[in-house]
């Protein structure tokens, strides 16, 4: 394989001599449904000469030896798959990293790929210890491995079944736990009873009456935030695989903390609308609420999600997260921008070769939820729909409520982020002022209402976003005789 590379805004001529690689590879075909499609997709191995597995970096990312040349079909956006990982990036979460390139195999000229980091354990991708085959006591045992729900088609993993049947199964239905590190052909007894315990300890707490228990319950063996950043990735997109396909999670070390760790994410050709059965391409609805949709689906979504949501702490650190995300990475501006500018490079001249190739403009390829007629068409749609989706979920996340008590006062503002009206609501215990102000990150004033109660009671001021100026984060200041609160709101346009 030979890749050229002169750089940007370089033109890369088939004459050019490689500059990025030159070297021997292994290649097979890969994926499950994809298989189907004329546009084929493989997992590449870099070898050297003597045909042993060999790292070196590729086009600027950090040197290995296994990748994907993952191929745009169905997705005529060309970027739901990349866009995926940089929001998964954006969460502080390692998550493939991603090159655009044109593939000519054989003489043949094959279009846009797409080349992709594989999820495996390396110190620059899953960043969890090796494990040994005779690491089998102690500390050593207790990680790092890489364990995946997903079809079992030609994986060979092995693994185990859960105790715990899917909810709403139709049928028989059931979860079944990979082994992806160490392969099957590698890891010991001993290594396979330790994480299938840890598997079942951890669900039996979280089906069980105490789940919630600060101490004794489900925060014990995961890491809590890593399930809540997963959820969002995989709602923010519909991802009508999340949870049940190509899902992977990762333990390290408890030396290293220890506790499961969801991700990395992982293929989302069928996401961000492009599907047309069970969750559907509306922008609306959750793909946790799949096993009630498609209950007769073999892979259906381990009984964790909703379960996770009955905590009103994991709630409430959801709602906190989404805000947080909704004032910064997730702002609907800035992942507009960045698909605009995917877009401005993929159509400058690859994307018409790439449709030439493969003329699926136009044309339904399974399982599309629309079709558009040109590349532009695509693009335009993805955006609207991304709109809309994130419109969906501001209005039907938990919605962080400050609730801050001292003496005389009792002071509550909902919703937080705010979109409509912000109510403020306070109980007092004896006659006063209470006085109320908003403001802009650089201190200014933007809103000011101080009101004197005769009597005792409970009171609600209400104030409407068209009056806060489009700040994306406030500052709030309220005062009650001696007691002064304060705190940020997050204010989404």
């Amino acid at each position: 394989m030979g890749i050229i590379d002169n750089g940007p805004g370089q033109r890369n001529n088939l004459t050019d001599p490689f500059n990025n690689y030159e070297g021997k590879i292994g290649i097979e075909i890969r994926g499950s449904s994809s298989q189907s499609f004329p546009k084929k997709q493989y997992s590449i191995e870099l070898r050297d000469e003597a045909g042993e597995g060999i790292d070196a970096p590729l086009l600027g990312l950090p040197p290995e030896e296994d990748w994907v040349l993952f191929a745009p079909y169905n997705d005529k956006s060309l970027m739901r798959d990349v866009l995926a990982y940089k929001i998964g990036r954006d969460l502080g979460r390692y998550a493939p990293r991603t090159r655009y390139c044109e593939l000519v195999l054989n003489g043949n000229y094959q279009g846009i790929y797409v080349l992709i980091e594989k999820i495996k354990r390396d110190k620059n991708r899953v960043d969890i210890n090796k494990l040994n085959p005779d690491e089998n006591s102690g500390n050593d045992l207790t990680g790092g491995y890489i364990i995946k729900i997903d079809k079992e088609t030609g994986s060979g993993n092995g693994g185990w079944t859960s105790n715990y049947a899917p909810p709403n199964r139709s049928g028989s239905q059931t979860i079944f736990y990979q082994y992806d590190y160490p392969k099957a052909a590698d890891i010991s007894t001993e290594q396979k009873n330790y994480i299938k315990q840890y598997m079942i300890d951890f669900e039996t707490t979280l089906i069980g009456s105490n789940y919630n228990d600060p101490v004794t319950g489900y925060s014990r063996y995961i890491d809590v935030d890593s399930f809540i950043d997963f959820f969002i990735v995989n709602e923010v997109s519909k991802n009508v695989d999340g949870y049940r396909l190509s899902t992977f999670m990762h333990k390290q070390r408890d030396s290293d903390g220890g506790k499961l760790v969801m991700g990395p994410v992982w293929d989302f050709n069928l996401g961000f609308g492009n599907v047309n059965y069970c969750t559907d391409g509306t922008p609306s609805g959750w793909v946790t609420n799949f096993n009630n949709i498609c209950a007769g689906d073999y892979w259906l979504i381990p009984f964790w999600w909703d379960r996770l949501y009955q905590d009103g702490n994991y709630r409430s650190k959801l709602a906190a997260r989404w805000a947080e995300l909704r004032a910064g990475k997730l702002q609907t501006t800035q992942i507009h921008a960045y698909i605009d500018s995917v877009y401005s490079v993929l159509n400058t001249e690859a994307a018409n070769r790439n449709f030439v190739r493969w003329p699926v403009l136009g044309q339904y390829v399974w399982p599309n939820y629309y079709v558009g007629s040109t590349f532009l068409d695509e693009v335009n749609w993805l955006k609207n729909w991304i709109s809309q989706r994130l419109n969906w979920m501001d209005a039907n996340m938990p919605q962080v409520i400050t609730s801050l008590e001292r003496a005389g006062v009792n002071l509550t503002i909902f919703p937080n982020p705010l979109k409509d009206n912000v109510h403020v609501e306070y109980a007092i215990s004896q006659s006063g002022t209470f006085t109320f102000e908003l403001l802009n990150p650089l201190g200014q004033s933007i809103f000011l209402q101080s009101i004197t109660h005769p009597v005792p009671g409970t009171y609600q001021v209400e104030i409407n976003p068209a009056n806060l100026k489009g700040s994306k984060m406030l500052f709030y200041k309220a005062r009650f005789g001696e007691q002064v609160f304060t705190g940020k709101l997050i204010n989404i346009d």
